[in-house]
């Protein structure tokens, strides 16, 4: 697919004017987006993302048409997994809620970057080497794998290499100072938590973009279709962080359709790179007769692996008690951690003893492990004990009913 200078101009000229109209527009004046504002917004940028593929069938063809909404799907669902991270990065830092769309939109325009820059790299190794194309099979079977196993790796972590080396050799604050990335402490100018946890979440995004750039180069060499569909990908992911907000945990088998696409794709570039073998180890560096998969085959068997995927998690009494849980952690936590607002103290408090209705509905199976989790039960004791305390000093309303 041939493309003109000018598209490009365009084409980048758009993509930045919808990074600065959402910044000045919702990022800038700190709140906490509404389910309304979450869904309406993430509504818009899933429109434009499937009017721009549509404009690609028409000016480039039925091919790239469908190169472009496969890429795109597979980076929008990748783009869900960045999700979980920057929800488990959030909370450990304890980023006030209201301020937390800052960190995610600098998390997507430094995801942007970083990706673009890893998109022209691997299209010039595509260009001048052939056997680029097994090393990226390669590479998304074994992330495929790793997706498979337990997620406590480093890169899910709070506490990754890019903080530690920021810790040690950066002079922080242990509080935050509204959304300001220094403040003033002891007379020192020094970092606060607000830039630590941008700094983590640009690490992982690297470590993301090591996985999902080849995945898309699977489905097309394209390096404008590679480019666009990536970057409308992560454009309305903050939106989406607060509409998916309580269903993440939810998903429970996401992990395990993200790993069947990545594996998929890897065997797809595989079949690719024997078809174009040129490695003289290989067959004596001669072409090898194999059947390759089409886009469109491609395309299907995505969205039939998320939907199944999608659709299992939400059916899931495991998952529904795994949303209840972590819902329930997640507000017992940010009741201990709020400022003396006593409007805001009830409100949350109320959500906690909502969540906790939940899990009481919930089957004994689920119910007697969960009374086995010895620090969720201490986090909810003392979450209780502090609304009791704030009571009887007048930091909260009276008890939620």
């Amino acid at each position: 697919m041939q493309v003109s200078g000018l598209v490009w101009a365009l084409t980048l000229a758009g993509i930045a004017g919808l990074v600065a109209f959402d910044f000045y527009f919702h990022v800038r004046r700190a709140h906490i987006p509404s389910l309304k504002e979450a869904t309406l917004w993430s509504s818009i940028y899933v429109g434009i993302a499937l009017l721009f593929g549509l404009g690609v069938f028409v000016f480039g063809g039925q091919d790239a048409g469908a190169e472009y909404y496969a890429g795109w799907v597979t980076e929008k669902a990748l783009s869900v997994d960045n999700l979980f991270v920057f929800l488990v990065l959030l909370g450990s830092f304890k980023v006030p809620r209201a301020d937390q769309q800052k960190v995610l939109l600098f998390g997507i325009v430094f995801s942007l970057i970083a990706r673009t820059g890893f998109i022209f790299l691997g299209a010039a190794l595509i260009n001048r080497f052939a056997w680029v194309f097994y090393l990226f099979g390669l590479i998304l079977l074994v992330t495929a794998g790793n997706l498979l196993k337990s997620d406590d790796g480093d890169e899910r972590s709070s506490d990754n290499i890019m903080i530690r080396l920021a810790r040690r050799f950066l002079r922080t604050s242990d509080t935050y100072d509204g959304d300001k990335l220094f403040t003033v402490q002891d007379g020192k100018r020094v970092m606060t938590p607000m830039l630590l946890v941008m700094v983590a979440i640009g690490g992982t995004d690297i470590l993301f973009a090591l996985d999902s750039i080849p995945a898309i180069f699977g489905l097309t060499q394209s390096v404008y279709l590679v480019f666009t569909a990536t970057a409308f990908s992560l454009l309305g992911l903050r939106q989406l962080y607060f509409l998916l907000d309580g269903l993440l945990d939810r998903l429970i088998y996401l992990s395990y359709g993200l790993a069947a696409i990545l594996a998929f794709i890897g065997v797809k570039l595989i079949l690719h790179a024997m078809h174009e073998n040129n490695i003289p180890f290989i067959n004596s560096g001669e072409h090898i007769d194999v059947v390759e998969i089409s886009t469109s085959l491609s395309l299907a068997v995505i969205i039939l692996v998320l939907v199944v995927t999608v659709v299992a998690s939400l059916l899931s009494p495991k998952g529904r008690a795994q949303t209840y849980v972590a819902a329930a952690r997640r507000h017992a936590n940010e009741f201990l951690s709020i400022e003396q607002d006593p409007a805001y103290c009830d409100e949350i408090f109320h959500k906690l003893q909502v969540e906790e209705g939940h899990i009481k509905q919930l089957p004994e199976k689920y119910r007697k492990r969960i009374r086995e989790e010895d620090e969720l039960m201490l986090l909810l004791g003392r979450a209780h004990a502090a609304h009791e305390e704030r009571i009887a000093d007048g930091r909260c309303f009276v008890p939620a009913r």
